[in-house]
């Protein structure tokens, strides 16, 4: 019996090993979001939760309910930084102090819940820990023209924020809060810097009871489980509410 439950993990980690050696797009080719979710719902790694997915390559946010229907979709502006990882130390400066290249939204599985900010403005605390939000678009600067970023119709210039996610109003109120109201959710932001399927890879349904086995057969392979059940291997030091 044991050996015949070797023989299965040892049969889908080989698996995962021939998916992850196929071709993989270059890292600023954006995953098909729709084909994302299918697999998150076939590993059911939102947990029955539902989630959005923020594409940072077309600066869009896709919301989806816990049975993995399409909610809505909307443009997004993101950190002003291209990138995937959050610099070690910026939790200890002002937001003044973050320079523009370190301004960025970063990768990762999180678990989301609704709160307030220190204005009092309801927000989507994609990681409280770190500040960051995804919330109502905010007016900033004149220069930065972030409603009409917004209202453009490419991506090319949505990359304005210190790192936190700005969608529309009337998206936020109607779908956002009332998709997250009751128990929250999971949102992936998929990297940009990485080609998808090098680093996105799920815990296959039939091993994520026994996931620390399954992580530890990819590792052994050279391959690191950096989604799924297993977040994304980057740090998020941020202590700031940033916009």
């Amino acid at each position: 019996m044991r050996a015949t439950a070797c023989l299965g993990l040892a049969a889908l980690l080989l698996q995962a090993h021939i998916a992850l050696a196929a071709p993989v797009p270059p890292p600023s080719q954006s995953i098909a979001v729709p084909d994302f979710a299918l697999q998150v719902l076939a590993s059911d790694n939102n947990q029955g939760l539902p989630f959005l997915v923020i594409d940072k390559v077309q600066a869009r946010v896709w919301v989806f309910n816990a049975q993995g229907a399409l909610v809505g979709t909307s443009a997004a502006l993101l950190g002003v930084a291209i990138g995937d990882s959050s610099a070690p130390d910026i939790g200890e400066r002002a937001l003044a102090g973050i320079r523009p290249e370190e301004r960025i939204t970063p990768a990762g599985r999180f678990a989301s819940t609704l709160g307030r900010n220190l204005q009092g403005e309801e927000v989507l605390w994609v990681d409280y820990d770190s500040g960051l939000s995804l919330h109502r678009v905010i007016h900033g600067q004149a220069a930065e023209r972030r409603a009409q970023r917004l209202a453009s119709p490419t991506p090319a210039d949505n990359r304005v924020s210190y790192g936190c996610i700005n969608v529309p109003s009337a998206f936020f109120n109607a779908l956002v809060l009332a998709t997250a109201r009751k128990n929250g959710g999971i949102v992936y932001i998929l990297p940009e810097t990485r080609a998808w399927n090098r680093c996105l890879i799920f815990c296959p349904p039939a091993v994520c009871a026994n996931r620390q086995t399954w992580a530890a057969g990819l590792l052994r392979m050279g391959q690191e489980p950096t989604l799924g059940f297993v977040h994304f291997q980057v740090h998020h030091h941020y202590k700031h509410s940033y916009a």
